[in-house]
């Protein structure tokens, strides 16, 4: 025992020896970084990419995603590293996914983010129509996105008789939202005041109620009803009434287009009216 250690204090006791293990320490730190780094940018990772041109406002869907082995040293920013966390997303308002990209956190948002994301599926030919509403007119805030409404129509004719009946059907509401454009029916712990329902009917429709509003001699008034039928989406917007269409189109066929107000400014001139009427009554 003591022969060894004799033995291993003279072996190490060497200059040439503790140079040469020194180096050879050396080498094999180097080696031992060298394959790391060389591991790290070669080493492959299984990604989900896009396998087509995704438009802004878009759903993502299976058919969209493929998946592709990139060297990992390839991969910056926040990326979705599994499909099941993409399906269901929509590529941003403001962003086209171009074939062949990552998919990146920021290039995808959750449907309730997106701006105006009620408006998608308006058909083509339609218009949209920014309707002012109040508590009263929605029915105590019960008409709901996704539900149908009709128009009813109610004025004076030149005898001043009453015209009342229903005017135009199967409305879809596409949003409700208060005076600062949030959807009143969002899933939040505010309690927010209806101000403006969204629904699209035809242009010929939309052009059908200007002139309706226009024709403030004969003291027009459209009334929001919910529809209580049971509907397709092979229903389409349908205006019920031929007499009253006839005695509106009458009065306005010498009315210019650009000389009609908006629905808005109309309907919203209506509700100042009857706020003031109101509070007269109160005082």
């Amino acid at each position: 025992m003591n022969n060894l250690n004799a033995s291993l204090k003279k072996f190490f006791g060497n200059k040439n020896t503790i140079t040469i293990l020194g180096v050879i320490l050396c080498i094999f730190i180097l080696y031992i970084g060298y394959n790391y780094r060389i591991n790290k940018v070669v080493t492959l990772v299984r990604v989900p990419y896009a396998n087509q041109n995704i438009q802004p406002k878009t759903l993502i869907t299976t058919e969209m995603v493929s998946y592709m082995e990139v060297p990992k040293a390839f991969l910056v920013g926040s990326y979705y590293s599994d499909a099941n966390s993409i399906v269901g997303k929509y590529s941003n308002y403001n962003t086209m996914i171009a074939q062949g990209s990552l998919f990146y956190q920021s290039l995808l948002v959750d449907e309730k983010y997106l701006p105006d994301n009620s408006l998608q599926n308006v058909p083509e030919g339609y218009t949209v129509v920014n309707y002012p509403v109040n508590i009263s007119t929605t029915y105590a805030n019960s008409m709901m996105p996704g539900e149908y409404i009709n128009i009813y129509y109610k004025s004076v004719n030149d005898e001043g008789k009453i015209m009342f009946g229903k005017f135009i059907s199967n409305i879809e509401i596409l949003a409700v939202k208060d005076s600062s454009g949030q959807h009143v029916f969002e899933s939040t712990d505010e309690a927010r005041v209806p101000a403006y329902m969204l629904f699209a009917v035809p242009e010929s429709t939309h052009l059908l109620l200007r002139k309706a509003l226009y024709l403030t001699d004969y003291d027009v008034e459209l009334l929001l009803v919910p529809n209580t039928q049971t509907l397709t989406e092979e229903d389409a917007v349908i205006v019920n009434s031929t007499d009253i269409e006839n005695f509106i189109l009458d009065k306005t066929q010498m009315v210019d287009v650009t000389d009609l107000p908006s629905i808005e400014e109309s309907v919203n001139n209506s509700l100042n009216q009857d706020d003031s009427s109101n509070n007269n009554q109160t005082e």
